[in-house]
């Protein structure tokens, strides 16, 4: 890999921490959140001048710990002896920031990792501490990282009102090509004009280039994320947890092994290397999940394998996914019908996806090849309204 490393905006405040001087302040933060050394942001900022007051910490926690749409509480920061807030708890009302966590201070530092996709719920967090922020008159300040599936390539359709939850959130399309900084400008600017806001953008980062181009360490953001495939699999793998499908929760590959105990693995992985997608081989797998869906069953089912990532649209290989297995075993296949995301009465399918029209193409009551035309169209729409809000864009 050739090139300098990439400079984060958490190196930049730490270096230069005349936005924290004098002030109170708390960092919203988990395990992931490093300098390029390792170093966890809190710490990197406790020193920097001003007085850290508390940390708040993501879905999983602040060592990402928990599971998936597993509650957490508070606890208190070892080293540093602080106070850790959870904005992940038993209920929706648990995810922004309390105003009786905010009321005294001058300044809240946003330093989370995302990949890239809207369901991941990182984002959407920072996203009700910015609403928060604003009712509270504290200043946001984001710590920006770059995309770890690059800034380019866009996928997916909007999210109609009746659809939208925690893992649905952001006003972007599912893959869409910004930062964690590049959201923030676009949230204050749409939905919260009165929010200060200060942005500390990389320096060095170049749209076109992934994570593994940064020079900068991975470090799993949470449990079921350990590597740059996991991640750039997952706009289309994550669809598979609004089924009766295993995502592979429980093994060591998540989101690369679909499954479950009554599905045929090889008819399936034929099946799906026959449509012949960009980037995308299926193998015939087996494998036994030691928690989450069919635990301690030995499931059939197939393992995802990137050929070419930068052809790859992982999410209409995922739609594609899940219409041949519902195909293939019209009986078993089912929608997940409990609760997800806080969020009970509506398809988990249509959360992530935004909308009704995958679940209704993969059930075959739409036809797929046109609701794929329309998101596609829908990004070229997405991709000029960003513009205003790409740091490599801004004088």
């Amino acid at each position: 890999m050739a090139g300098a490393r990439v400079t984060l905006g958490l190196e930049r405040l730490r270096d230069d921490p005349a936005l924290l001087r004098g002030r109170r302040f708390a960092v919203l933060a988990n395990q992931a959140s490093v300098t390029g050394d390792l170093g966890p942001a809190w710490r990197a900022l406790a020193h920097a001048g001003g007085e850290l007051r508390r940390v708040f910490a993501p879905e999983h926690g602040l060592w990402g710990v928990a599971q998936d749409m597993e509650a957490v509480g508070g606890e208190v920061e070892t080293v540093l002896g602080v106070a850790v807030v959870s904005l992940y708890g038993s209920s929706a009302a648990t995810l922004a920031p309390r105003r009786e966590d905010l009321q005294d201070l001058d300044a809240l530092v946003i330093d989370l990792p995302d990949i890239g996709c809207r369901y991941y719920t990182f984002a959407a967090t920072m996203a009700h501490a910015m609403a928060a922020c604003e009712a509270a008159g504290v200043e946001v300040v984001v710590c920006d990282r770059p995309n770890p599936l690059g800034g380019v390539t866009l996928e997916g359709g909007p999210v109609e009102p009746g659809c939208r939850s925690f893992v649905s959130e952001l006003p972007v399309p599912v893959r869409h090509g910004m930062t964690l900084g590049e959201l923030a400008l676009l949230l204050r600017a749409e939905r919260h004009p009165g929010l200060s806001l200060a942005v500390l953008a990389c320096e060095g980062w170049r749209r076109e280039a992934w994570w593994d181009e940064t020079g900068l360490p991975w470090v799993a953001p949470s449990p079921n994320m350990p590597a740059l495939l996991t991640a750039t699999i997952y706009p289309g793998a994550c669809l598979v947890e609004a089924t009766n499908l295993s995502e592979g929760r429980g093994t060591t590959r998540p989101f690369q092994l679909i499954g479950a105990p009554w599905l045929d693995g090889e008819a399936l992985a034929a099946r799906l290397n026959r449509l012949d997608r960009p980037g995308a081989r299926f193998r015939a797998a087996r494998f036994r999940p030691q928690f989450g869906k069919h635990a301690g069953s030995v499931c059939s089912g197939v393992e995802w394998h990137v050929t070419d990532r930068g052809a790859l649209r992982p999410l209409e290989v995922g739609v594609h996914l899940l219409a041949a297995v519902r195909a293939q075993h019209p009986a078993e296949f089912a929608w997940r019908r409990e609760a997800y995301e806080f969020v009970a009465g509506v398809p988990a399918i249509d959360l992530l996806t935004g909308s009704s029209w995958a679940r209704e193409a993969i059930e075959g009551r739409r036809r797929l090849d046109e609701v794929l035309a329309v998101w596609r169209a829908e990004c070229e729409g997405f991709a000029v309204r960003r513009g205003a809000y790409l740091l490599d864009a801004m004088p």
